[in-house]
């Protein structure tokens, strides 16, 4: 066992990494601690956030059917980036919910799930009051004006405001007129009309008409002003300071299932997303999608828009063993039955690390259980060792570890048979398993 990388995280974040799995979501942060096989993968990625924080920006896909680790890829990623600097945000794609080809909606889930190493969501107001704070310091450090005199520090940060969003001025007028109007209400102590005012700037629908007055800006945003006010963002986010942005979409697949012509408009918005970044004309940015084979292979997907196909394309008929990660196009490998007791065994070490009854449950659940328990729940998934990991990791910490915790005389080998039951499957594990028969059949250990 290796309890090293365990005891290296602290108690607060371990507990949220064991409470995540036990709900069986990904956990939001500490990933680095139970990741396995992105190690190939690292160097390159380190190397392009280091490339993206000097001023480039860098578009990535990543592929992988379901259950291969494409979410857990994507918070790992958000997690180094985050230590590097980065303000990061990941935003699912839905159809309902955040429809690709209405970028307003995209940029408005991003800035909501806005986050940064001091705060984990919800930290636009944080980096925007951060650059207004950098720009008065810079404006104190000319020594032309007096610490005390408001008038004047104000009216100078608002000139040294419009400098820095020269660029942007030319392209979105409103971004920098909102963001005067937030300051000036700040400054009157007026948090309403603020509050309103940063509300209109995150994309937010059904802002008050008086906050929208007073910083002398209309409507809301619209498809093409979303590109305009991301270009807005990343200039406050790395002139307060940090290193840049990293923007995930994730589960872009969804498009195939929408009607056609919102499929095609989707399509090319993401056509022009690309672009945008291949420009230059986000300097700072990290773009990540995520997408299953079919959407970059199939007839449905990429496929539709020879462009975007074009731009997406990799060979990978080659063993993945020589896979390049600097291409454009990087496929995360399906998850097999050595990985999957590698992770519960990464998972276990965290888990001990924080309990007094550490010795009990290492011995109880030592790593041949564990492989037992990842044969039993892979075998009952019809050996589907992809689609596995939530519910195998679930299990391994609500069913087991928990219980091993919780009652001193419960032995997992003799007391527990793992059952999966249709009702704790996602649609998509249900559909990846329908080959097998699942039912609430009992294993036996």
């Amino acid at each position: 066992m290796n309890h090293a990388a365990a005891h290296s995280i602290s108690p607060q974040r371990r507990e949220e990494i064991v409470d995540a799995l036990r709900r069986g979501t990904v956990p939001r942060s500490s990933l680095d601690a139970f990741a396995v096989g992105l190690d190939r993968l690292a160097g390159t990625l380190d190397e392009e956030l280091r490339k993206v924080s000097a001023g480039a920006s860098v578009f990535k896909a990543v592929r992988g059917d379901y259950g291969c680790g494409k979410t857990f890829f994507a918070r790992w990623l958000g997690d180094r980036a985050r230590k590097l600097g980065f303000a990061t945000s990941e935003v699912q794609i839905s159809e309902t919910e955040t429809p690709l080809h209405r970028l307003e909606t995209v940029y408005r889930r991003l800035t909501e799930r806005l986050g940064t190493a001091g705060t984990p969501v919800g930290a636009l107001r944080n980096l925007i009051d951060g650059w207004f704070f950098t720009l008065e310091e810079d404006v104190l450090a000319e020594g032309t004006i007096d610490e005390n005199d408001e008038a004047a520090l104000l009216a100078r940060t608002g000139e040294l405001l419009e400098q820095r969003l020269g660029k942007v001025s030319e392209t979105a007028p409103t971004f920098s007129a909102a963001l005067r109007g937030y300051r000036n209400a700040q400054a009157e102590n007026d948090q309403a009309t603020a509050d309103g005012i940063l509300a209109w700037l995150s994309g937010q629908p059904n802002v008050a008409a008086s906050a929208k007055r007073y910083a002398g800006v209309k409507g809301d945003i619209d498809h093409f002003g979303a590109l305009n006010f991301l270009q807005g963002l990343l200039t406050v986010i790395r002139d307060s300071g940090s290193a840049g942005m990293l923007v995930v979409l994730d589960e872009v697949e969804t498009i195939q299932r929408v009607r056609s012509d919102v499929r095609d408009k989707s399509l090319n918005a993401l056509r022009q997303l690309i672009d945008e970044v291949d420009s230059g004309r986000f300097p700072g940015l990290y773009l990540l999608i995520t997408g299953t084979p079919a959407f970059f292979d199939g007839p449905q997907g990429i496929g539709r828009l020879e462009p975007l196909a074009q731009r997406l394309h990799v060979d990978f008929q080659t063993d993945s063993r020589f896979d390049n990660p600097r291409a454009v196009q990087i496929r995360l490998p399906a998850f097999s039955l050595e990985r999957l007791k590698l992770v519960g065994c990464k998972v276990r070490d965290i888990y001990l690390a924080g309990s007094p009854n550490a010795d009990r449950i290492g011995s109880l659940v030592n790593d041949d259980y564990v492989e037992q328990l990842a044969n039993a729940v892979a075998g009952k998934l019809g050996g589907k060792a992809g689609i596995a990991p939530r519910i195998f990791l679930k299990k391994l910490v609500s069913d087991v570890l928990d219980r091993v915790d919780e009652h001193h005389d419960f032995d997992p080998r003799q007391h527990y048979a793992p059952t999966i039951s249709e009702s704790e499957m996602t649609a998509q594990e249900r559909q990846a398993a329908s080959a097998s028969d699942v039912d609430d059949i009992e294993l036996p250990l």
